[in-house]
C-alpha cells in the first residue's frame, strides 16, 4: 500500500482532536446538568447529520456483510462507553484505560483466530498491563485495579474496541460516511441505556447567562466536528493505510490526553503515571508488528 500523507496527517489529527474531547464534552455537562444524557445527546446529533449518507449509500449497506456492520455498530457501542467514562473518571486514566486495546487484540487474535502470540506481542501484554499498573496506583491509593465508574466505562470501551476493530479490518468494505453513520447509530443504541443505568455526575447545572446558545453550540461541536466529521475523515484514512501504521499515529490521542488533562483539569501526572504512559505507547508501538497466522505446509 502507497504511502499516503493526507491520510497519515489525518490519522494524527483525528487522534489529537479526541485527546480534547474531554474538554467540551465537560463544559456542556457542567451547563447542562444532564450527565451522561450529554452523551445521547450529541450522537443523536451526529447520526442526524450523517443520515442522509446512510440514506443514499442504502444499497451498500444492504449489501454488506453482516458482521462488518455489527463489527462497525460495536465501536460506536465502544466510543459511547468511552465518552461516558471520561465523565465519570480522571481523563488520563479513562484513555490510557481505552489505549489496553493492543493487549487485548493479541489476545482476540489468538483465542479467536488461533494466531500464535510472537515475542513481542508477549512484550506488548507485559508493557499495557505493567502501564496500565503504573497508572492506576498514581492515581488510585491501593491495589492498582479499576475503581471508579470511570475507570470501568474505560476499560471496557477499550476491549470492546478490540473486537470490533478486527471485524471492521476483516470484514468493512462501506464507504466512510454510511460506515460512520452505522458506527454513531451503534453508539446511540448505547448510550440511551448507559445513561438510564448510570444517573448523573453532578447535582446540578450551571446557572450562567447564554447558557442554552452555549450549550446548543457546543452539541453542535461534538456531534459534528467530533463524531460525524473526524471520524468519517478517520474511516477514510483507515481504508488507505496499513493498520500498524493507523496504530502508531493514533498514540497522538494518548499524547493530547495526558497533557491537556494535565494542563486543564489539574489531574496530578506524577512520575508514576508519565512511567505508565511511556509503557502503554510502547505496547501500541510493540502490537503494530505484523502476526500472521502461520504458513500452510506445501501441498497443504
Amino acid at each position: 500500500m502507497r504511502a499516503h500523507p493526507v491520510a497519515n496527517s489525518a490519522v494524527v489529527a483525528v487522534g489529537a482532536l479526541w485527546g480534547l474531547y474531554w474538554i467540551p464534552l465537560r463544559r456542556l455537562e457542567a451547563l447542562t446538568g444532564g450527565g451522561p444524557w450529554v452523551s445521547v445527546v450529541v450522537l443523536l446529533v451526529a447520526a442526524a447529520l450523517l443520515l442522509p449518507f446512510g440514506w443514499r449509500q442504502r444499497h451498500r449497506l444492504r449489501a454488506a456483510n453482516t458482521r462488518a456492520l455489527a463489527s462497525i455498530a460495536l465501536g460506536g457501542v465502544a466510543f459511547a462507553l468511552y465518552s461516558d467514562g471520561l465523565l465519570f473518571g480522571q481523563v488520563a486514566v479513562v484513555i490510557l484505560l481505552f489505549y489496553l486495546t493492543p493487549v487485548w487484540s493479541t489476545l482476540i487474535a489468538r483465542v479467536w483466530l488461533g494466531w500464535p502470540v510472537t515475542w513481542w506481542r508477549r512484550a506488548a501484554i507485559v508493557a499495557g498491563f505493567g502501564g496500565i499498573a503504573l497508572v492506576l496506583h498514581g492515581s488510585h491509593d491501593g491495589l492498582p485495579l479499576p475503581r471508579t465508574t470511570g475507570d470501568w466505562l474505560g476499560l471496557a470501551s477499550g476491549l470492546l474496541w478490540a473486537v470490533a476493530s478486527t471485524g471492521i479490518h476483516v470484514h468493512s468494505r462501506t464507504g466512510p460516511a454510511e460506515t460512520n453513520f452505522v458506527f454513531c447509530a451503534g453508539g446511540v443504541a448505547a448510550s440511551i441505556p448507559l445513561a438510564l443505568w448510570l444517573g448523573t455526575p453532578t447535582a446540578a447545572a450551571t446557572a450562567a447567562a447564554g447558557a442554552t446558545g452555549t450549550a446548543f453550540g457546543l452539541v453542535l461541536l461534538l456531534g459534528g466536528v467530533w463524531w460525524a466529521g473526524s471520524l468519517t475523515f478517520f474511516m477514510w484514512a483507515t481504508q488507505r493505510l496499513e493498520p500498524a501504521r493507523v496504530g502508531i499515529l493514533l498514540m497522538s490521542e494518548v499524547i493530547m490526553g495526558a497533557l491537556s488533562a494535565a494542563l486543564f483539569a489539574g489531574e496530578a501526572f506524577g512520575t508514576a503515571m508519565a512511567m505508565g504512559t511511556v509503557l502503554v505507547i510502547v505496547a501500541g508501538v510493540l502490537e503494530t508488528f505484523p502476526m500472521r497466522p502461520p504458513a500452510a505446509p506445501p501441498g497443504g
